[in-house]
């Protein structure tokens, strides 16, 4: 199945300011980043990665400052165009990668390719398995095979390569450039080198 490049939709972030619990995390920031680009966020554990992720979603409302998708605030327009990858996998243990794929298909409400994205991820021989009987590194690939079934524009990534092995990161890389092919843009948090191709890396310090 071969699903249609996407509009054109750059991310603009205008003079970022963000807390958690009353406590400053990220203040000043802005960036832009183009349809088909790659960012990845560097930075110790506690600098507000995450927290960033989170307001670029749409879920976190800033101090101050702009996110904007093209003309539209993040506020309204990201619920419908980000698909986001926490460190919960969400897997239910007694449903199958297959099964869970089906589901965020549906309400994602847009066309899907689940045989494909079973097949990015190397998730064939493993479609009608429990997730309780998969290891980590394989409920990751299946929570990544999730983002892709979602079939949205922008894809924010909290940490995507942490239990994979080198042919998971490999498989995850490949999605990622596909992804960027077909004029996605790609957010990912990290304190550890993703190799990506020609990513873009900025590193958030406090």
């Amino acid at each position: 199945m071969t699903l249609p490049d996407y509009d054109p939709l750059p991310l603009t972030v205008s003079d970022l300011s963000l807390e958690r619990g009353g406590i400053p995390l990220i203040s000043g920031l802005s960036l832009r980043v183009e349809p088909g680009e790659a960012l990845v966020l560097l930075g110790r554990n506690g600098v507000g990665k995450t927290t960033l992720l989170r307001a670029l979603s749409g879920v976190l409302r800033p101090v101050s400052g702009d996110i904007r998708y093209g003309d539209t605030p993040a506020i309204k327009s990201a619920p419908a165009i980000c698909a986001f990858l926490g460190h919960d996998n969400a897997l239910k243990p007694d449903e199958s990668p297959r099964q869970s794929l089906a589901f965020w298909a549906a309400l994602s409400g847009r066309s899907a390719d689940i045989p494909g994205a079973m097949a990015s991820m190397g998730l064939k021989a493993l479609a009608d398995r429990p997730s309780r009987r998969l290891s980590q590194g394989q409920k990751r690939r299946a929570a990544l095979a999730r983002i892709l079934v979602q079939n949205r524009p922008v894809w924010l990534l909290d940490e995507p390569a942490a239990p994979l092995d080198g042919e998971g990161r490999e498989k995850l890389s490949a999605t990622v450039t596909a992804h960027r092919v077909r004029g996605g843009l790609v957010i990912a948090a990290t304190h550890q080198a993703l190799d990506w191709p020609d990513a873009r890396v900025q590193e958030l310090t406090r």
